[in-house]
């Protein structure tokens, strides 16, 4: 038997076992607003009153996974603490009315299960997370000025300990299924075969659950919660400053003042979140997430599967280029004069591996898909080309009129360029509008931007082709014209150039990072002029 609403579905097995399932009807994806929240209430209180209900799992009817979080559009309209703290209070009695039930409950999780929606899962007795690449776990929020609001800075707490809790909180960085089952925070990872067959059978059959081991649970105890707050501060505070980033701070004060089995520990939970949901900070990062979101729609005019990127140029640059689209899964060639020039590009490949794949399998796989090729071969069959090779402009050309020649017709041709504009590097080809810029920037597993440039000549195809590859290796597409500096450069050269400029006129540099630091930079420009280094500053500046 089936029960319709509008963004759930209700559906009742012979064998007791009742799964519900999120399908927001006007949205790709589920995330969690006031009417999504306010249907689960009136569903859980119709399943709070039927005995006939053996057993509960939660799942989601999206391809693009289980949860992304909550609805963050709902947060703009926000115009006070007093409006805060009540949504968020609405969304905690919710969540409590979940864990109260007397039923087994399970979240069946498979893809995105981040923010609002890891909080629902932990507000249910049993965590199932699917063995999958896609799936993903975390509780991002202090990424938005804020921190978890729906129980989560208590229940994470409770459920691992506060090592790891704190850990997943304070960084807001994702997890794999089976990080997170080692930590505790979901209880299997089976393969997408069985996964509804172990979700039922947790839901009919639970076992026993182990209580926290006792060196967990004292790490919530009173007389160690002032300590720990002390490292989490200090670990903190080398990576960002509490005037800037305010929320996770909050969550160790928070935690030191209550611990999380404090009647009250939601409560504070709420009262600070809606403090923070209506600052400066909170609303100038979720400006900056819509922007994300924006980028993320750019390329989807392009057709066709990118499958082989050729990359020329074995340096810093080309060689980690290289190295990312073979851990976003796709067959790299990676071309230079000669080997000793690939070697340290595979070293560092592989320690990215190793950092972001963890298991064996999965870094010999990333390992098997990048391949070095002295002679070009890559170039006959792949489907993106990069060239990534020394800013020199009669390099650049001779190389793109030797690959033009036995190149793919529709192989999209991209240099890496930050100076040189297109329309010069284009000239010789006896197709100029197949050139775009694809311009990373430096290191390229951390920086999120890649400016995709359009030149005079480039076909508006082109663009979106390199607009698609961009976020098909899950980078911020930026589309920009073939101007000097394109835009990054273009709004760094004043910086760096004002900050010389102090410099000279005896500023001491260490005082000039310093201010940088306290406006909110990562580095100064200073010390980025030293690591960029300064004669390819001096190259830019002449360029500009």
């Amino acid at each position: 038997m089936e029960q319709q609403y509008k963004n759930w579905s209700l559906n009742h097995q012979p064998n007791g076992v009742v799964w519900l399932t999120l399908d927001r009807h006007d949205s790709k994806v589920n995330s969690l607003n006031d009417e999504v929240i306010a249907e689960f209430s009136q569903i859980l209180t119709s399943i709070q009153t039927d005995k006939t209900i053996k057993g509960l799992v939660l799942d989601s009817a999206k391809s693009t996974g289980f949860i992304v979080g909550a609805d963050i559009s709902q947060f703009k309209l926000l115009t006070s603490e007093e409006q805060a703290f009540n949504l968020i209070r609405k969304g905690q009695k919710v969540f409590d009315q979940l864990e109260d039930l007397a039923i087994p409950t399970v979240a069946l999780i498979d893809g995105f299960c981040l923010g609002g929606g890891l909080e629902l899962a932990l507000a249910c007795k049993w965590r199932i997370a699917i063995d999958s690449p896609k799936t993903r776990l975390g509780l991002p929020e202090v990424k938005l000025g804020i921190h978890p609001g729906w129980g989560g800075t208590v229940r994470l707490p409770n459920l691992i300990g506060a090592l790891g809790a704190m850990d997943v909180i304070l960084s807001g960085r994702n997890l794999r299924p089976k990080a997170a089952r080692k930590m505790g925070i979901v209880d299997a990872t089976p393969p997408q075969r069985i996964a509804r067959s172990v979700a039922e059978f947790y839901a009919l059959t639970p076992p026993k659950r182990k209580p926290l081991a006792w060196h967990k649970q004292v790490t919530n105890s009173s007389l160690l919660r002032k300590p720990l707050s002390v490292v989490f501060k200090k670990q903190l505070r080398k990576k960002i400053r509490p005037e800037h980033y305010p929320a996770p701070f909050k969550v160790v004060e928070n935690w030191v003042d209550m611990g999380p089995t404090h009647p009250r520990a939601q409560e504070v939970e709420a009262e600070s979140i809606a403090k923070l949901l209506v600052t400066d900070t909170s609303r100038n990062l979720v400006r900056v997430f819509f922007l994300q979101e924006m980028l993320k729609n750019y390329g989807q005019k392009a057709k066709g599967v990118l499958k082989h990127v050729h990359i020329v140029g074995g340096g810093t640059m080309g060689g980690d280029i290289a190295a990312w689209c073979a851990f976003k899964g796709y067959r790299v060639t990676l071309q230079d004069r000669e080997a000793k020039y690939l070697g340290e590009a595979f070293k560092r490949a592989y320690k990215l591996a190793k950092k972001r794949l963890k298991e064996n399998h999965l870094v010999q796989g990333m390992m098997d898909r990048l391949q070095a090729d002295l002679r070009g071969d890559g170039l006959k069959t792949a489907d993106v080309i990069i060239e990534a090779i020394t800013e020199n402009l009669e390099v650049k050309q001779k190389f793109f009129q030797n690959a033009e020649k036995v190149a793919r017709k529709d192989a999209l041709l991209a240099t890496n360029t930050s100076t040189i504009p297109l329309e010069e590097i284009c000239q010789g080809l006896s197709n100029p509008s197949r050139l775009v810029g694809i311009h990373f920037f430096n290191p390229v597993p951390m920086m999120p931007l890649v400016e995709v440039v359009k030149g005079t000549q480039s076909a508006s195809l082109e663009v979106e082709k390199g607009l698609a590859f961009v976020k098909a290796i899950g980078k911020l597409p930026l589309p920009v014209k073939s101007s000097p500096g394109f835009l990054v450069n273009r709004i760094l050269l004043p910086y760096m150039l004002e900050a010389v400029t102090l410099l000279v006129e005896g500023v001491p540099g260490p005082l000039i990072d310093k201010a940088a630091k306290q406006f909110g930079m990562p580095m100064g420009p200073i010390e980025l002029a030293d690591t960029v280094g300064l004669d390819i500053c001096l190259a830019a500046v002449e360029k500009l």
